[in-house]
């Protein structure tokens, strides 16, 4: 059987499991905390999928290579941009330089 890596959260939260230490929600109290987790729910969607335009200058010769790499894996450029600085402010990217 294959280790599964658990954080300490999850470890904790499935010690509790284990330990029953966990009520089921009825009535009012149910009812709000369905309606608390959809407005959570609704309002992330809606902030993940907000986009902003700005503007930027950049040297005429990054653009035409920024060009060439976007046509090379078939995307638009402007995406390939906006890719490139989700995955930097997401730490998927280590380092620009």
């Amino acid at each position: 059987m294959k280790k599964i890596n658990l954080t300490q959260e999850e470890q904790e939260t499935s010690v509790a499991l284990e330990n029953d230490e966990f009520v089921s929600l009825e009535g009012e109290e149910l009812l709000s905390m369905k309606a608390s987790l959809k407005l959570a729910s609704t309002n992330t969607i809606e902030k993940l999928s907000k986009r902003k335009s700005i503007s930027i200058r950049l040297l005429e010769d990054d653009i035409e290579r920024l060009k060439a790499k976007a046509i090379n894996l078939g995307m638009p450029y402007q995406t390939l941009i906006s890719s490139t600085i989700h995955q930097y402010s997401h730490g998927d990217l280590d380092r620009v330089v």
